[in-house]
């Protein structure tokens, strides 16, 4: 039988497939009004597609815990109750599929009030829906990007705060894994890094201060979120730095103690962090840092990154070096995709009755 194919469980959450989807931004959810960020029919046209194509796992688009927390002012949202019940809809058609659906949890920090990618991806203000970035430390993501305002300790509680409360509008709209977000140069990734924290406080400095923020989001979220579903965190397992940056190495310690506070799955990603940087973009360049975590840790991971073709996904899962494999871009191109790699590989998967004339 194919791995790639096989269910995968975790916890009580038994996933059909490891043919899951990877969180992709739309940036097509009102900007402002009653209905900002929350989900419409674009959303549920492009995650009932993947659904139906087979695809064992889909994890939303950076789902942000608060306003401020959207990259731009088009991304989704769950910070309130009209955003619930947009996703009911969303995540009621995906378990008619047997898909399982997930969500993922995320503030932008000082990467946030961003214009769409299309627009030229350039920072926005009040002018055009955005606002002031707060982060870590008060150090400009990049040339051209507005320096953020530095987080004091009370602000930082209030957005642990918020990420508990997103948890629970999460459950309530039906998601049966959640995700944190820490990776992509993002808030949590920012705390993380020294690159991009450079507090002086119990939030920076140490090891171990640069990752309480972020364990105490995972402890806030797990402490809603119930014992029997999954909790994911995605991770860039490098900034690609050659000096004060956080690294594969760190990576790996950060597993284990993600493991003990009820992490259940590393999704591994790398970069974001910080701009310019050199990365040797090639199929499959980013598996060697989520089989490393798999081999020294007890923590199961996904991995993600020019994962393309189904021989490849194939090979990664049986050789032991991920539990699942994770598709972006390739889901966009083809969202039957994990349909013709069962086809390829002589396995079954979901097929909606109204689609049995492709078979």
């Amino acid at each position: 039988m194919s791995t790639l194919f096989q269910p995968y469980t975790l916890r009580d959450v038994t996933i059909p497939n490891r043919v899951w989807m990877a969180p992709m931004c739309q940036y097509s959810a009102a900007p402002d009004g009653p209905g900002a960020g929350a989900p419409g029919d674009w959303h549920f046209a492009h995650y009932a597609a993947r659904a139906a194509g087979g695809t064992g796992l889909i994890v939303t688009e950076a789902t942000a815990v608060s306003p401020e927390g959207r990259i731009s002012p088009y991304d989704l949202g769950i910070w309130n109750d009209t955003q619930v019940e947009a996703f009911r809809r969303i995540t009621r058609f995906l378990a008619s599929q047997g898909t399982v659906p997930a969500v993922q949890l995320a503030h932008a920090g000082r990467k946030a009030s961003t214009e769409r990618p299309w627009k030229g991806g350039a920072p926005v203000g009040p002018e055009a829906h955005g606002w002031q970035p707060s982060a870590p430390s008060p150090l400009a993501f990049a040339q051209g990007h507005p320096v953020p305002d530095e987080l004091t300790a009370e602000q930082i509680g209030e957005i642990v705060g918020r990420f508990r409360d997103a948890a629970r509008r999460a459950l309530a709209a039906g998601f049966e894994i959640a995700e944190i977000h820490g990776a992509h140069g993002y808030l949590i990734n920012e705390f993380l890094s020294p690159h991009s924290n450079h507090r002086t406080d119990a939030y920076g400095g140490s090891y171990e201060n640069r990752t309480r923020f972020a364990l105490e989001v995972v402890d806030a979220v797990r402490e809603v979120w119930p014992d029997d579903k999954p909790l994911f965190f995605r991770i860039s397992a490098t900034d690609w730095l050659e000096k004060a940056g956080w690294t594969a190495d760190d990576t790996v310690r950060f597993a284990s103690g993600l493991h003990e506070h009820g992490i259940d799955l590393l999704d591994v990603s790398t970069g974001g962090n910080a701009p310019g940087v050199r990365i040797p973009a090639e199929p499959g360049y980013q598996v060697p840092f989520a089989a490393r975590v798999r081999d020294e840790t007890p923590m199961p991971v996904a991995a993600v990154g020019l994962i393309t073709e189904a021989g490849q996904a194939e090979k990664i899962l049986a050789n032991g070096e991920a539990d699942a494999v994770l598709l972006g871009r390739e889901l966009l191109r083809d969202p039957s995709w994990a349909r013709r790699a069962a086809r390829e590989l002589g396995a079954t998967v979901h097929v909606p009755d109204q689609y049995h004339r492709s078979v």
